[in-house]
């Protein structure tokens, strides 16, 4: 059955970074558009990041454009974000999902920006 697994989230202090992992299995990873979304704590599920099938395309949400990148790696079945320059604002739990509602995403892995 289809898989996601995120990794890579923990505390930082802002201005930090990070760099989150996603493992997929079960489908076709290297046929499929990729997304990272988060939830915020007391709010629904925000949109990050979409990646293009052989990652040569994507685009990132605007408030974190310039601060987030996305990629993948379809050898290792796994897709990336690094997160630059982490706000307060950027608390939350990331996921990967197979689509952009987060729909069929994994179980998350929380990022927490502190001073």
């Amino acid at each position: 059955q289809v898989q996601l697994v995120e990794s890579g989230g923990g505390l930082e202090r802002p201005g930090g970074s990070l760099t989150l992992s996603c493992a997929a299995s079960g489908f076709t990873f290297s046929k499929n558009l990729m997304y990272w979304v988060r939830q915020a704590p007391g709010k629904g599920l925000e949109w990050v990041s979409t990646i293009s099938s052989g990652g040569d395309n994507s685009v990132v949400a605007a408030s974190m454009r310039g601060r987030f990148t996305v990629s993948r790696d379809n050898a290792k079945n796994t897709m990336y974000l690094q997160m630059n320059n982490l706000k307060i604002e950027d608390t939350a739990v990331y996921y990967c999902a197979r689509d952009r509602a987060g729909n069929e995403r994994g179980q998350g892995t929380q990022v927490t920006v502190s001073s």
